[in-house]
């Protein structure tokens, strides 16, 4: 999993022009480029988030093939059990058509529980699953989606992520699940993040508010993939690092790009009474993908993308599992 860590951008934004007003940034160090890429070869993949249902899901597909946006992976925020049986399979088929990974979220969260600790300034307790019913819940949608064909589980809490991952490695659910951790829990130190390998998850969300050393820094510790919002959600930031992308994968890969949407409201839990709202920003979400894609290749750093169809992480460090 790894490459040459002098692996550079072949351009950074505004170079020859400020370089020609005597205003040029100092050259890119090699030794902060991450020297990991996904297995299979690429350093870079990408994800549409927040894809509530079908509905929206056909909007997304339609508008990447108008926009000729590459998608690799797919999730959902609401829940698995915010959908019926036959709107997962549709789900399920729908993207297995194309090669894409669809990720579910998991079961209760504190957010939207009884406890008025999350609801405080402090946010205490946030979006963990609290007590054991609502791990066992997270527990009866990860097998009610694996045996429905989903072969991705969105995670946010601990606990349930080494659940979920005992869960694979005894059979419970498929070995080839792979766990992705929720951008809302997401570690922001090497120690943390290499916490969060070890417990199971595949696939990372860091805040996107981390800095290019900080993704430097936790690319020392861990080859697992990070995704990142190059775009985030108001409700996490609603930062924009467009022109920060060529970057982010030199420091960060193996990188998910995850093109999300600042200025819009939340739609968490997804209902029919916010269907317009959510099929106009399915549909933004997939052309903000196309201007991120286009900001790389105007700088010469479109290379290096992960093939499609790939989906699974490489060999991770694990704690040991009991017998």
């Amino acid at each position: 999993m790894t490459t040459d860590a002098s692996a550079t951008a072949a351009r950074r934004p505004g170079e020859q022009a400020l370089t020609a007003l005597g205003l040029g940034a100092p050259a890119l160090d090699p030794a902060d480029a991450s020297p990991h890429t996904f297995p299979g070869g690429g350093r870079w993949r990408t994800e549409i988030p927040s894809c509530e249902g079908p509905e929206a899901l056909a909007v997304v597909l339609k508008e990447a093939s108008r926009l000729d946006v590459p998608i690799h992976r797919i999730s959902q925020g609401s829940g698995v059990w915010m959908l019926t049986d036959a709107e997962i399979t549709e789900m399920v088929e729908a993207t297995g058509e194309r090669d894409i990974e669809l990720c579910l979220f998991t079961g209760p969260r504190g957010t939207w529980d009884i406890g008025g600790s999350t609801r405080t300034d402090s946010r205490g307790a946030g979006l963990r699953a609290r007590g054991h019913d609502a791990v066992a819940g997270c527990v009866e949608d990860a097998v009610r989606a694996t045996e429905l064909g989903v072969q991705c589980l969105l995670v946010a809490d601990e606990g349930v992520l080494w659940t979920l991952h005992r869960a694979r490695a005894a059979g419970i659910i498929p070995a080839d699940t792979t766990l992705k951790l929720s951008a809302l829990v997401g570690p922001v130190n090497p120690a943390a993040y290499a916490v969060y390998e070890n417990l199971g998850a595949d696939s990372i969300n860091v805040p996107s508010d981390l800095t290019l050393d900080h993704l430097t820094e936790i690319r020392r510790v861990s080859a697992a993939p990070m995704d990142m919002y190059i775009e985030a959600p108001d409700d996490l930031g609603g930062y924009v690092r467009m022109y920060e992308v060529a970057e982010l994968i030199r420091r960060g890969a193996p990188l998910y790009l995850k093109f999300g949407l600042s200025k819009a409201p939340g739609i968490y839990p997804y209902g029919h009474h916010m269907r317009d709202l959510t099929l106009n920003t399915a549909r933004e979400r997939v052309r903000r993908g196309r201007l991120a894609l286009d900001l790389l290749a105007r700088h010469g750093a479109d290379g290096d993308m992960a093939p499609l169809g790939s989906r699974l992480p490489g060999a991770l460090k694990r704690f040991e599992t009991p017998s």
